[in-house]
């Protein structure tokens, strides 16, 4: 894919994402973080189904969404990103810094709308802080989605099927959090939006501004110049043109 029609798709996604996750954030703030959308119906449903083998299940999962385990997913989604190891040191880099400074914006986010959670009553785990947008969903789907793009950039066989599978471990890390009552689905759905958002704004910055050589699996947008003359007859070298 051309460097430039990366970047357009990445900003695109980035701006409809970050559309889509204002206006959430507007509605959950005009509302004073009361439940809407479903809220109070799913944690209903997840409360009245905890078997204990589904709880077990669901903590060990949502486990994976925070910690250390998201940091060693993104080095190796930098490592299967690069084919030399100056492309991998630089991925790893990038993949880091894209986790981090998203976590970081994500928690001031947090810290402005200050959206309590559901009643303490409905927890099956541990939680902290404010609820929007989810703080386990959001690490967990850029994490998610630095494997996807990592995996998409090599291109293996079976990539599809490999997508598939990681992000659909992203997406269940945060529904884990609405089973388990310290979220509301649309603390969960905001931190989905908000990944995808930042995941689109990093990748478009890295295809517009990384040099080509540090991006496998693109090719320049810059176009091959062109002569503005005739080719010279090598047989006419040396030769006076008639008049």
């Amino acid at each position: 894919m051309k460097r430039g029609d990366l970047a357009e798709l990445a900003g695109s996604t980035a701006l409809g994402a970050w559309t889509a996750f204002g206006v959430l954030t507007m509605v959950v703030i005009g509302r004073d973080g009361s439940p809407q959308f479903g809220d109070s119906d799913l944690l209903s449903w997840s409360v009245g189904h905890r078997p204990d083998v589904a709880v077990a299940f669901a903590r060990g999962l949502t486990a994976t969404g925070t910690g250390v385990v998201p940091y060693l997913l993104a080095v190796l989604a930098g490592v299967i990103a690069g084919r030399t190891l100056r492309q991998r040191m630089t991925a790893i880099g990038l993949c880091l810094a894209c986790l981090g400074t998203g976590q970081a914006l994500r928690y001031g986010v947090m810290t402005l709308v200050a959206r309590p959670r559901p009643p303490h009553a409905d927890w099956a785990t541990h939680a902290s802080g404010w609820a929007f947008p989810s703080g386990h969903a959001t690490t967990a789907a850029l994490t998610a989605g630095l494997l996807v793009i990592a995996a998409r950039v090599r291109g293996p066989r079976g990539r599809t099927a490999l997508s598939l599978v990681i992000g659909g471990w992203g997406a269940l890390v945060g529904l884990t959090r609405v089973y388990l009552g310290v979220h509301w689905c649309t603390d969960v759905v905001g931190g989905w939006l908000f990944a995808l958002g930042w995941l689109g704004v990093c990748l478009c910055a890295v295809a517009w501004w990384l040099p080509e050589r540090f991006i496998p699996g693109t090719t320049d947008t810059a176009p091959e110049p062109r002569e503005d003359h005739a080719p010279q007859d090598p047989g006419r070298r040396g030769r006076s043109r008639p008049a």
